[in-house]
């Protein structure tokens, strides 16, 4: 990987560009923070910011932050392996859907982890369960270092067929 320093739009800022990691439409990746090893993602360019299917949310305050506690299913499909996660909350976006809707969501910088590299990004909570996939990976975390190649899916690898068959409900 081959780093150089360039300058930022507005040229005050040394800004550093990394070679780009190709991704699929499609990805499976894991978010460390809450121990979730796999969880299919769709690569979403049209979207500016990530969002993962979150149920159960509850805001409570931690030493006078925002935080929120909400549980999440990895697999599409299936209410099985849900996952508790608390985190502090960044802020609160009107997010317009897919659909034309502006929904308020949380936001939160959860750790994803994408081909092989773990960034952390602003994912907001929503309830993404009637939706084809859990999770979207939006703009703000692809501008990070990576590139998405639209003719493929799972270019960062995927797990075992075992894993994947969970993912289908079964």
């Amino acid at each position: 990987m081959s780093t150089s320093p360039e300058t930022s739009l507005s040229g005050d800022q040394p800004v550093e560009v990394t070679d780009p990691v190709v991704v699929g439409w499609r990805e499976w990746v894991a978010l460390p923070q809450a121990g979730v090893e796999w969880v299919k993602a769709k690569i979403d360019t049209g979207a500016r910011s990530s969002a993962i299917h979150a149920f159960d949310l509850e805001a409570f305050d931690r030493d006078g932050a925002e935080w929120v506690r909400f549980s999440l299913h990895p697999w599409q499909k299936s209410d099985e392996d849900h996952v508790e996660v608390s985190l502090p909350v960044l802020d609160r976006r009107e997010v317009r859907s897919s659909n034309g809707q502006v929904e308020q969501r949380y936001a939160v910088a959860l750790d994803v982890t994408l081909a092989g590299r773990t960034i952390t990004t602003v994912m907001t909570l929503s309830n993404r369960d009637e939706m084809g996939f859990r999770m979207l990976i939006g703009r703000e975390a692809l501008e990070r270092g990576f590139l998405v190649d639209s003719a493929r899916s799972y270019a960062g690898g995927k797990p075992r067929r075992a894993v994947r068959r969970r993912n289908w409900g079964r």
